[in-house]
């Protein structure tokens, strides 16, 4: 999106050193210029910093605006990039941050059918474990122990390397206290309520979920029609 010029807008999201204002996006602007140059150029008192020749985007935008009311992290979290649409941006179905990210139809899919049944999870939520780093499609925190859901996409994860790289992955998350989850393309686009099932009967294996780290566990249960309900 950067490299071909498709930014129109670009907000900012604050880390905690931001105090009041930190894990919110409540800043935003037009983006009127992007040019690419090296980081001597765009930092001309350092010019023998080791990676003075790498490339780098600047981004113009015209004025800050600030939003009426930001979007906001409900468990604070590192973010690095956000590609989102200008619909989710400007005409948001929910006020937080996991409702931006736009990368995936497939997780886009199954993130709509957890707002819906009230399900609360982190999309894209960075990990690191023993200075390995893993980008969790979707991670649930429970009272017992945390999920992570993954959302396969058959052409990549059917290959020989891949399936090796994702049982390597999963055994590093599964020894050290997450359960995996993992759903196809065929699972989540032929049967997405069975999935859903699956995913809130693992949530009551584990004690219920957390919606953030300062609330008691909202348990996911089936009534006595067997559908999803919400008891907190």
């Amino acid at each position: 999106m950067v490299k071909d010029g498709g930014i129109e807008y670009l907000a900012f999201y604050f880390p905690k050193s931001f105090g009041e204002h930190a894990h919110k996006i409540e800043w935003y602007g037009k983006v009127n210029h992007l040019r690419i140059v090296s980081r001597k150029e765009a930092v001309p008192n350092e010019p023998n910093h080791p990676k003075a020749e790498a490339q780098y985007y600047i981004i113009g935008i015209e004025k800050c605006i600030r939003l009426e009311e930001p979007f906001e992290s409900i468990r604070p979290r590192r973010l690095l990039f956000v590609p989102t649409t200008q619909q989710k941006f400007f005409y948001p179905l929910i006020r937080e941050i996991n409702h931006l990210f736009n990368e995936s139809p497939l997780e886009n899919l199954l993130w709509d059918s957890l707002v819906v049944k009230k399900i609360p999870a982190e999309r894209q939520y960075f990990l690191e474990i023993k200075r390995r780093k893993f980008h969790l499609d979707f991670a649930i925190f429970c009272t017992e122990k945390n999920i992570n859901i993954e959302c396969d996409g058959d052409q990549w994860h059917n290959s020989k390397p891949n399936i090796e790289s994702d049982k390597d992955r999963n055994n590093v998350l599964e020894s050290n206290g997450w359960a995996v989850l993992r759903f196809t393309y065929d699972m989540l686009t032929k049967q997405l309520p069975q999935c859903i099932d699956k995913i809130t009967d693992t949530i009551n294996r584990y004690g219920g979920a957390l919606k953030s780290d300062s609330e008691p566990p909202k348990y996911i249960l089936k009534d006595s029609g067997g559908q999803n309900r919400l008891f907190e």
